[in-house]
């Protein structure tokens, strides 16, 4: 069944949904979660290997958390290196980006989504006037052969004048603050990380390469009428340097241990940020620190938000392994390779685990 030519949504249950009639007309995934659908669009089932099962969820498990309120000490330097190269991804409280700027920008997540239709799809892809916003449904839907049930709005960080003139007003003052009260950290982060690398500084010219550019993205998962049928966001790595995760108080997101098939849950802490190392920073420390693959599940009940920034590096940056991890000898895992090339190589197919990472590498190991 497709639905009516309105700007309203009026169908209980859909077979298949017109995509272009309901998501790219700014209705999103949001749009069919509140229509009160009683089954999932057929476009949306996972198959079955990639839908989620409580089974695999590791019990009385968690990630790292590290409390940063004394950032300087030799201890909590080590727990951030060792929770890199051993998890991947831990969790920081005291971390100096302050609780209200969170809060805030929180709530201008769910002010946006709340927009009418034709208010957001002016930041559709067909229509925004910038390639540095843009409003989207999944992942990529064009490649996938199952659809994710999320929308997303990613807004690219170029220029005060650009944020000022493209981003969206209901969002942009308290999506900026996020993202600048964020910036001590993420130095402060990546000082730790590089210095537990052995590379002493980083002058202007690994600065773009580790630093160069910066993106937001606001996620909003709608309540599903099948969750187990479908997923928030399937298995894959991130391609930043890391990406620092605010998620709200309803939980979803699943890291895997290790490389079997048991999952973390990644239980929400009032205050706190997610850290998780992406692929460059796994190219660039050859494989020390590890880019971990992670999920969101579907949630049946509740509507959940969260807002990843991503610390990626310039596109004309040339990401490899640091000389000064390969001074003893030890085997470069990767080759040169361009972020654009592997950012291109990432955004031209659906999520399919830590596959992005071969683009990368030098033969199998």
């Amino acid at each position: 069944m497709a639905p009516t030519n309105g700007s309203t949504l009026a169908t209980e249950s859909w077979d298949i949904v017109d995509f272009s009639t309901v998501i790219n007309k700014g209705h999103g995934v949001k749009g069919l979660s509140e229509m009160g659908l009683k089954s999932l669009p057929k476009q949306f089932h996972q198959p079955l290997e990639e839908r989620f099962s409580e089974k695999k969820i590791l019990d009385q498990v968690s990630i790292p958390l590290i409390d940063m309120s004394n950032w300087e000490s030799p201890e909590v330097a080590k727990s951030i290196c060792d929770a890199a190269e051993n998890w991947g991804f831990f969790q920081i409280v005291n971390h100096g980006v302050p609780l209200e700027v969170l809060e805030r920008v929180k709530e201008a997540t769910h002010r946006f989504f709340a927009l009418p239709a034709e208010e957001k799809r002016k930041y559709s892809k067909e229509n925004s006037p910038t390639n540095k916003v843009r409003l989207g449904s999944s992942f990529v839907p064009l490649v996938e052969k199952a659809l994710e049930w999320k929308d997303f709005l990613s807004l690219f960080y170029g220029s005060e004048e650009e944020t000022s003139a493209f981003w969206p007003p209901v969002c942009k003052d308290e999506t900026l603050e996020y993202m600048k009260s964020s910036e001590v950290l993420i130095r402060r982060l990546m000082h730790v990380l590089v210095k537990g690398l052995n590379v002493k500084r980083i002058d202007e010219i690994r600065e773009p390469m580790l630093l160069g550019s910066r993106r937001v993205n606001l996620n909003y998962y709608p309540m599903c009428p099948n969750p187990e049928l479908t997923v928030g966001v399937g298995r894959h790595s991130d391609i930043s340097t890391f990406t620092i995760l605010l998620q709200d108080d309803i939980g979803g997101l699943h890291v895997r241990k290790d490389s079997g098939n048991d999952w973390i849950h990644v239980a929400p802490i009032s205050g706190s940020l997610i850290i998780n190392i992406g692929d460059a920073l796994q190219i660039m420390s050859n494989g020390r620190y590890k880019s971990i693959e992670h999920c969101v599940i579907a949630n049946g009940s509740q509507n959940r938000i969260s807002v990843p920034l991503f610390v990626n590096p310039k596109p004309e940056a040339i990401l490899c392994p640091f000389p000064e991890v390969l001074a003893n000898g030890e085997k470069p895992l990767y080759k040169p390779v361009l972020c654009a090339d592997y950012s291109r190589h990432f955004y031209t197919k659906a999520h399919d685990g830590k596959k992005t990472i071969d683009f990368a590498k030098i033969g199998d190991f």
